[in-house]
């Protein structure tokens, strides 16, 4: 099982690359911590499933084209094998491996980071993979008195809203795409409504991660234009580069990227976009935060909510890191809070209830 924060062991990190010299680097990178150990490495994902049989890890560092069984392929089997442990994809840039990796978080990767192209992205890569080994092994807490908020919302806070839905916005980070992928399985196809997708992720993968937005909602779903008219039944994806923000303009509803730094330091940021939501759509909109670390969207969730908006986070047990949905919940603004699948339930009443399908 992942090691909790409260636990002074290192934690245990099994490295799975068929390159000898990819397994070289990222183990340097652990041994040079205090808080990870490597307990093994593999060439292969046969191999990878043989040690797991045996040895216990907090972490699975995995590349996704290997000779045999490849990356995509072995991520359930790994996640049973693991007893649930993170597993964090290593890609390089190239379109195939970018699809390939997209299709990986899909799947249940928890995160991704990017092969250095070259010795002088050496020391950014290990920047980068320390922080996302730490954030995957210590799963956000929110403080003491929080734990009873899921129950609590549950069972009460806020009644659903009796009003047309014409806007649905939803933020993601880690364990997002997994998140996403479980909840527009269980959106039903008809409801004809504009959808928002914040997700964190390198610009670099955007274009592929719409793709399968697209393959699995059965919608239009592409990469948001500055500037272009937003229409229903259609999914606009946040660029890498830019936050996704929605003007009224003309009686239509607009696309305006928005580069300002966010507070959280996201970009893209679940909080600009939320944020402009309230205002051009205000309670006619619903926002969902799903499974990620950070706090980025509590700040335009609680914009929503003034502007009387609807919103829906993704419960602790299902999330990978409950970091964004706690921050929302943990200030009582949540009207549901549950696991994708229900989730996108409650959006299907409400649409159907009041004309989106």
């Amino acid at each position: 099982m992942p090691a909790s924060g409260a636990e002074t062991r290192p934690r245990s990190v099994l490295v799975v690359d068929d390159s000898a010299v990819a397994r070289l680097i990222v183990q340097r990178v652990i041994n040079e911590t205090e808080q990870f150990v490597v307990a093994g490495n593999a060439g292969t994902a046969e191999e990878a499933l043989e040690k797991l049989r045996t040895a216990s890890v907090d972490l699975v560092i995995l590349d996704i084209e290997m000779p045999g069984m490849d990356g995509i392929e072995a991520i359930p089997h790994i996640i049973r094998s693991s007893f649930d442990a993170p597993i964090l994809v290593v890609s390089s840039h190239c379109r195939e491996d970018a699809e390939s990796s997209v299709r990986a978080m899909a799947m249940g990767a928890s995160d991704i980071i990017l092969k250095p192209d070259n010795r002088s992205q050496t020391e950014q890569f290990a920047a980068g993979l320390r922080e996302k080994m730490i954030r995957l092994t210590e799963r956000e807490a929110m403080p003491a008195e929080s734990d009873e908020v899921p129950a609590a919302a549950q069972s009460a806070a806020h009644a659903p809203l009796q009003r047309p839905l014409k806007c649905l916005a939803i933020g993601a980070s880690t364990g997002g795409i997994h998140a996403l992928s479980t909840f527009f399985s269980a959106l039903p196809r008809d409801l004809d409504m504009p959808i928002l997708v914040t997700q964190h992720l390198p610009a670099d993968f955007m274009v592929y991660f719409a793709q399968q937005l697209r393959a699995i909602s059965g919608r239009k779903a592409a990469p948001a234009r500055d500037g272009q008219r937003v229409s229903p039944s259609e999914i606009l994806v946040a660029p890498g580069d830019a936050h996704l923000t929605v003007v009224r303009s003309d009686e239509h509803v607009r696309i305006s990227f928005d580069r300002n730094p966010s507070p959280n330091g996201f970009c893209p940021s679940v909080d600009p976009m939320l944020a402009s939501v309230a205002r051009a759509y205000g309670e006619d909109a619903i926002g969902v935060i799903l499974t990620g670390m950070g706090r980025d969207g509590a700040l335009g969730a609680a914009n929503l909510a003034e502007a009387g908006g609807e919103l829906l986070v993704q419960d602790s047990e299902s999330s990978v890191i409950w970091g964004m949905p706690g921050a929302v919940a943990q200030q009582g603004i949540a009207h549901v809070i549950a696991p994708p699948a229900d989730l996108a339930a409650h959006v299907a009443r409400r649409g159907r209830a009041f004309g989106c399908s």
